[in-house]
């Protein structure tokens, strides 16, 4: 199983912060936010590979990063070609680019790169490993206003999802998406043709819609919460949280 880190945004929303620094790796204490991630997954046996796909831009900053670290796993930096927030290819065709270049064929455990975890990577590797099924997670959102800003899924009593959408007005339930997905080796050939075939492109929600309506996918309960930075607000939250 590759772990695919999306790491290609511009992260606007942190201003002057990430005008020329990636915000995976903005400091959380002694760590950062994506090693905080890796140090979880590398430890997953199913694990053989990090790749992280990243812009033009950032590219030379992850491979300084890369030369300190001493993971179990090899990790491999993947450059997009672009250097702005206007020319970016989007997470899902990320994604698919780095497939490409690198010519994967194995199962994948897709991850955001600015998220702070409560819980183990390991518990939704071994769920997706019990399904046999390509997997995204939920978790419980109450409130009608985030459910409007996000993916929305509804889920039968095995978890199977029965559908998915996003942004709703009107959510269908209180089963919200975070941006963490298994696609099965099995479910690869789907992945491939989705923009082709009118998946959107931008948020990597998008791939997962998709291919709630073209394969048997389940969902798993997130047993503890995240911490999402999309703001300067909730990174100093953030550091406050963790250091």
């Amino acid at each position: 199983m590759k772990n695919i880190v999306i790491a290609a945004g511009y992260a606007t929303r942190l201003g002057e912060l990430t005008k020329n620094f990636p915000k995976p790796l903005l400091k959380i204490g002694e760590n950062t936010i994506l090693g905080r991630m890796l140090d979880d997954i590398d430890r997953i046996p199913e694990i053989d590979e990090h790749v992280i796909i990243t812009n033009h831009k950032f590219a030379g900053i992850f491979e300084e990063w890369k030369k300190d670290l001493h993971y179990s796993k090899p990790i491999t930096i993947v450059d997009d070609g672009t250097e702005t927030n206007e020319t970016r290819l989007g997470a899902v065709c990320d994604l698919l680019f780095a497939m490409d270049k690198l010519n994967i064929d194995d199962d994948l455990l897709v991850v955001a790169a600015d998220n702070l975890l409560f819980f183990s990577f390991r518990e939704f590797v071994d769920f997706a490993r019990a399904k046999g099924t390509s997997c995204i997670m939920c978790h419980e959102q109450p409130s009608i206003e985030k459910l409007q800003r996000t993916g929305v899924v509804e889920l039968d009593e095995n978890n199977r999802v029965l559908g998915m959408e996003e942004k709703p007005q009107v959510p269908k339930s209180h089963w919200a998406v975070p941006p963490f997905y298994i696609y099965l080796k099995k479910d690869l050939d789907l992945v491939r043709h989705s923009v082709e075939n009118g998946c959107g492109k931008d948020a990597p929600g998008n791939l997962a819609h998709y291919m709630v309506e073209h394969t048997t996918m389940h969902a798993w309960p997130m047993s503890a919460g995240r911490f999402d930075i999309g703001s300067l607000d909730t990174y100093y939250e953030a550091q406050k949280l963790f250091s």
